[in-house]
Parts: C-alpha cells; sequence; structure tokens
C-alpha cells in the first residue's frame, strides 16, 4: 500500500494559516513557516490585548472623572469614597458618561458625595 503524505489536509491547513496572516508584511504574509509563527503571535497578542482594552477604557473614564471632578472642587479619590458612603452604586463608567452628557446631574451626584464625606 502506497504511503499516504496529507494530501488536501496539508493544503487546507497552510491556505487556513496563510489566509489568517493576511496583510502582513514581509515573509509573514507570504511563506509558510514564518506565517506560521506570525499567526501565533498575533493570537497571542490579540488575548492579551482583550485584557489590555478593558484596562484602558477604566483609565479613560477614571481620567475623564477626574476632570470633571476638579471643576467641582473635590478629588477623585474623595469623590468615589463619598458615593461609596452615599450608596451611589453606579460605576465608573456610567459615572463619566453622566459627567459628560448631564453636567446638572453629575452635580447632583456630586454633592450626593459631598455631603457624604461630611
Amino acid at each position: 500500500m502506497p504511503r499516504v503524505r496529507k494530501g488536501s489536509a496539508r493544503r487546507q491547513a497552510k491556505k487556513r494559516i496563510l489566509k489568517a496572516v493576511k496583510g502582513h508584511r514581509g515573509p509573514a504574509g507570504r511563506l509558510y513557516r514564518s506565517a506560521k509563527v506570525a499567526a501565533v503571535r498575533a493570537a497571542v497578542n490579540a488575548r492579551i490585548d482583550r485584557k489590555r482594552r478593558k484596562r484602558d477604557f477604566r483609565g479613560l473614564w477614571i481620567a475623564r472623572l477626574s476632570g470633571a471632578c476638579r471643576q467641582r472642587d473635590i478629588r477623585y479619590s474623595q469623590f468615589i469614597s463619598g458615593c461609596k458612603k452615599a450608596n451611589i452604586q453606579l460605576n465608573r463608567k456610567m459615572l463619566s458618561e453622566i459627567a459628560i452628557a448631564d453636567p446638572a446631574g453629575f452635580d447632583a451626584i456630586v454633592n450626593a458625595a459631598k455631603a457624604a464625606i461630611a
């Protein structure tokens, strides 16, 4: 019986890898061995960056809140502490959206936080 050497399965696997790295520069986008390494590295970095995106957004929300709080003569840390004491259970994303879209509503939240601190 003749020896079977994967045939179409190998070709499909190679095509799958090369399709995944389409758009990469140099050998990583054209040559199979380089493409395989590039595909693995891309998958690893994609997973890392999915985690990093969450971290980056939280930093953005905190920066927005910090600026909005400083305009109202309160520090960010005091504001968050006051929100916890006043039992305001809004997350940082929602608080930053309120600060941008509804300044009057954010003023009310800040006043409640200030009252809870005092």
